[in-house]
């Protein structure tokens, strides 16, 4: 009794020790897999996830996990081409209209200098108000196509500097829709290693955002930290709209004629240039906050 006791605990111990190092492998090949796949994604390459395990489960897992990212970087190469291609024709369709446009305007120029009846006068009024937002619009597709692409040229600015010049260079605008901006800029230098003109384009878009869309306010704020926050009240804006803000061609209001590129051009320039870039909609206000 004692012997056949003896023996079945020690069949149990072998039990538990080969699961336990089951158990163990196991987990080491779960760490294997979860690492590999974090690996891939971020590497954007086709090598398999390979795992020391060979439990027929565990193979089995890594198996599925390789061919579902395969497929992913299938789609990502898809996604990828789409994306450059769009960029490519948006460039040329941008410039295409940019050179008539141009010789409108300019012929516009030269219709002002000539006599010509009240009528006439009203009718090329607006003709030449049309042309130019027909120009300012394909100035934005231009700008957005060439954002992410456009080379990098860093230097030391002092962001107070930067936005001080944005503020000031929008003053008239601001004046024409009875915004006048309650400004807060920190005493101290905020310094930093950033492509200039980037920086302008970021501040002169989602400034360009406050006068499309505020209530008649504006609050502009320069932190320490580098944070720079524009908010405004946006009674007409929703939570839902406001998450949307950085999206590619979406706008709030299609009748202002906008391309819905602004704030998608400052997200890309903002990330672009190392800073992080986001919204908040509370209680009819909006925040767009860049922190650099």
């Amino acid at each position: 009794m004692i012997v056949c006791l003896s023996v079945a605990v020690a069949v149990l111990t072998a039990v538990v020790a080969v699961l336990i190092v089951k158990i163990c492998v196991m987990r080491k090949s779960m760490g294997e897999i979860a690492r590999g796949f974090g690996q891939k994604l971020a590497a954007d390459t086709n090598t398999l996830i390979d795992v020391t395990s060979r439990d027929k489960a565990v193979c089995a897992l890594a198996s599925r996990v390789n061919a579902e990212l395969f497929k992913l970087n299938e789609l990502r190469g898809k996604y990828e081409r789409g994306d450059n291609e769009l960029k490519t024709a948006v460039t040329n369709i941008a410039h295409d209209l940019r050179t008539p446009l141009t010789a409108i305007c300019g012929y516009l120029d030269l219709l002002e200098t000539r006599e010509k009846s009240a009528d006439v006068a009203r009718y090329i009024s607006v003709i030449a108000n049309r042309t130019e937002k027909l120009k300012s619009l394909a100035d934005e597709l231009f700008a957005y196509s060439a954002s992410a692409t456009a080379p990098q040229n860093i230097e030391t600015v002092c962001v107070n500097d930067v936005l001080e010049e944005c503020v000031a260079d929008w003053c008239g605008a601001l004046s024409e829709r009875g915004i006048t901006p309650d400004i807060a800029i920190c005493a101290d230098k905020v310094v930093r290693a950033v492509d200039r003109s980037a920086l302008v384009r970021v501040f002169f878009n989602l400034l360009s955002n406050a006068v499309k869309y505020s209530d008649g306010d504006l609050r502009i704020e320069l932190c320490s930290d580098g944070a720079v926050s524009f908010s405004n009240r946006a009674e007409k804006l929703s939570a839902v709209q406001a998450g949307r803000l950085f999206d590619r061609f979406y706008t709030v209001d299609e009748s202002r004629g906008s391309t819905g590129l602004g704030l998608s051009i400052a997200k890309t320039l903002t990330e672009k240039i190392g800073g992080r870039i986001d919204a908040e909609y509370i209680g009819g206000s909006l925040c767009v906050r860049v922190r650099l």
